[in-house]
């Protein structure tokens, strides 16, 4: 029977999760179909507490929907647990919903392949951010074993609800803070929608970043946002936002249609030229 999984939140027209599910299941020879369905927020607690319904054996879950998904499960992974939020949906073999967060795996993986090692002895990043993306990358950096990750957000209460949520490991500062907290990072991540085309520049000051620290953008539009060609030309290891992309849909591709696939040059070539870039 072929197998069918989907990407579902509000909206899903731009999504290029089926571009990506759709190459691996060409390059496996698998029967199966990767779908967009369009889940209103009014919709979404009916969409996936019903989902034993829906003919799919799991989906992906975007926003705004990841709180709502991961309430609907009748279990959660440590990830998902940790966040509040679930990515990453399916049936196990007794029929109930399981929900996973696949988003911090994607960071982590990201990472790993652009800049192998990346993790050897930091301990110590900012994280700018304190939304979905931002409780992903905290998650994803200590259970690296980053000894403090800095939290910085514009609106300081997020970062300090981040902050309960993640313990002692964790420490949320103000905005005007970052200046004086980028002297001594080794990791700077930007998971805020600032420097995405059609939304307003990150505008910070890297003066006092060491050229050694990492810095890394979760925005993939553009593919080099201002902000890593800053610290490009001043001789920072980057990584772009785009890798986290394909990462993050490894495992749920491996958990419904059986094929753990890879990330490899000739689908990130693929997904830039549908976003308009030359690889």
């Amino acid at each position: 029977m072929k197998r069918r999984a989907a990407i579902t939140g509000f909206p899903v027209a731009h999504s290029r999760s089926p571009l990506i599910h759709g190459h691996w299941l060409a390059e496996h020879g698998i029967e199966g179909s990767y779908e967009k369905i369009a889940v209103p927020p009014d919709a979404a607690q009916a969409f996936y507490g019903d989902f034993r319904e829906s003919g799919l054996v799991g989906c992906n879950v975007t926003v705004p929907n990841k709180e709502v998904a991961a309430a609907a499960c009748d279990e959660l992974d440590d990830a998902a647990r940790a966040m509040g939020a679930a990515n990453t949906l399916w049936l196990d073999d007794a029929g109930r919903l399981i929900g996973a967060n696949t988003d911090g795996l994607g960071f982590l993986g990201n990472l790993d392949q652009t800049l192998p090692g990346w993790d050897n002895g930091l301990s110590h990043a900012v994280v700018l951010g304190a939304g979905g993306a931002a409780r992903a990358v905290i998650w994803a950096l200590l259970s690296r074993g980053v000894k403090t990750v800095v939290i910085v957000n514009r609106t300081y209460q997020k970062a300090a609800d981040l902050q309960v949520r993640f313990g002692a490991d964790s420490i949320a500062r103000h905005w005007e803070d970052l200046e004086e907290l980028l002297g001594k990072t080794g990791m700077l991540v930007n998971t805020t929608s600032l420097g995405m085309s059609g939304q307003p520049p990150l505008e910070i000051d890297l003066r006092n970043l060491p050229e050694s620290a990492i810095v890394t953008d979760l925005v993939y539009v553009p593919l080099e946002t201002p902000l890593l060609a800053r610290a490009r030309a001043r001789g920072n290891p980057v990584a772009d936002g785009l890798g986290m992309l394909m990462h993050q849909a490894v495992p749920a591709f491996e958990r419904w249609f059986g094929v753990r696939p890879r990330v490899t040059e000739e689908l990130r070539a693929l997904v830039l030229a549908d976003l308009g870039r030359a690889p």
